[in-house]
């Protein structure tokens, strides 16, 4: 089991080897030397996750319809090459953007957009193949060894990226983001093989075709399911939100370079590391509910104080915002990850972690809209660039406590109570019908 894990954690770290440029390094450039409106680099950023839905009939026909014998693995290649294609294009693009011409704009959603096909196809996937592989009782020890083998590529490709752009040049930038993903094809490949198991028939028995609503239906008449996942979206808004503005921001209040600030997510990375291989120890004492709670809780005073340090101007307390900030978000990972791993039904794991799927890109749609919104209205109303931030990181802290009360509310066992009444798919199909 240890190799699938190891496996498993390779696919996972391709995948985030791709976003890491984008959504810190290339952000910031963006926004900082391209003086490109945080607005339009959050509707880019954004672009990926506009079509996050077909994560749930992704991962609903694949349980169902094997292609050559296997479920995910096609699914995952895919994913990985458009994932590749992205971070090699999303660089180009940025630079065609001040131009304003209509074929570099139309150039940039498309390169936005391959980064986040690729996303949705591979994340899926490669999360239902971990539940299949690992099954109940070890799926903490699979989501501890993914996550902590993510966080490390984190940390690696921040410190790489920080010494290849050094110094930093248009054509260095565009450099270094194609080598960073030659290795991530690399290294997901490398994790495919000989991972899932071959099925017998291509085709399971008894399959049904239903409509996108349908499948989305079958997982909201589910209270519970219903509660976790507006719960994620608040979480993983606050999370998630920060990534596009936290660099700039960084730049912003106290004038770092762009070799400076890519290691801030090196810094956030460590500390999530340090929590993630806590967790894991913790889970074996304490509920799921528990450490999520703690993780939020610690996560939000990383937040608040971010924000306190840009209203002071002091570099020292943003770091132990963002060292907070890390902490609390290793300990969130590994408790709400296994919680949304048993918030799923054996007949119907696609279908579930589709749905989380769906939650998690809504979640950065969400908050990668919000806070360059926010951002730029508040810096356009105030005429101060880094109090539009403070606001941002201020209410990003006002999620995350709200996640924190609807927490309490999460009930497992009354989940898997409704969910196994009655198979949730023909549940939504029947009551469509009528």
């Amino acid at each position: 089991m240890l190799r699938k894990r190891i496996q498993l954690g390779l696919i996972h770290v391709a995948v985030t080897m791709t976003l890491v440029p984008i959504n810190s390094t290339l952000n910031r450039v963006m926004i900082k030397e391209l003086a490109i409106a945080a607005t339009i680099v959050a509707i880019l950023a954004s672009l990926p996750y506009l079509i996050s839905p077909m994560q749930v009939a992704i991962g609903s026909f694949a349980d169902r319809n094997p292609i050559f014998g296997w479920r995910r693995t096609p699914y995952i290649i895919v994913g990985l090459i458009f994932c590749v294609l992205g971070v090699t294009l999303t660089p180009i693009a940025a630079f065609e953007i001040p131009q304003g011409t209509l074929p570099g704009w139309i150039f940039a959603v498309f390169a936005f957009g391959c980064w986040g096909l690729g996303y949705n196809f591979s994340t899926v996937s490669y999360l239902s193949l971990a539940t299949e592989l690992s099954g109940e009782k070890k799926r903490g020890g699979t989501i501890a060894v993914m996550w902590i083998m993510m966080i490390i590529s984190i940390i690696i490709t921040a410190l790489v990226l920080s010494r290849l752009l050094d110094p930093y040049s248009p054509e260095i930038l565009v450099r270094a983001f194609r080598l960073v993903g030659i290795a991530a094809l690399l290294i997901g490949f490398l994790g495919l093989i000989k991972l899932e198991p071959r099925h017998l028939a291509e085709k399971v028995a008894g399959a049904t075709r239903h409509s996108w609503g349908i499948m989305m239906k079958a997982v909201l008449s589910n209270r519970q399911a219903t509660l976790f996942f507006i719960y994620m979206v608040l979480l993983l808004s606050a999370l998630l939100g920060q990534d596009i503005l936290l660099e700039p921001f960084a730049g912003q209040a106290f004038g770092m370079p762009v070799t400076i600030t890519t290691r801030i997510t090196s810094i956030w990375g460590v500390s999530t590391l340090i929590t993630l291989a806590i967790a894991g120890m913790l889970e074996r004492r304490f509920q799921k509910k528990i450490i999520a709670a703690w993780g939020g809780s610690v996560a939000l005073a990383g937040f608040i104080l971010i924000a306190f340090s840009g209203v002071i101007h002091d570099s020292t307390v943003f770091y132990i915002g963002v060292i907070l900030l890390g902490l609390g978000t290793g300990l969130s990972t590994v408790s709400n990850l296994s919680l949304m791993l048993d918030m799923t039904t054996t007949n119907n794991i696609g279908l579930f972690i589709g749905a989380w799927g769906v939650a998690s890109s809504a979640s950065r749609l969400l908050g990668s809209m919000f806070a360059g919104v926010i951002r730029d209205v508040v810096t356009a109303v105030l005429q101060h660039p880094v109090l539009g931030y403070v606001v941002v990181f201020s209410l990003e802290a006002g999620f995350l406590l709200a996640s924190l009360i609807l927490l309490t509310r999460i009930n497992v066992a009354a989940f898997r109570e409704q969910a196994s009444s009655t198979p949730v798919i023909e549940r939504a199909a029947i009551s469509g019908d009528i």
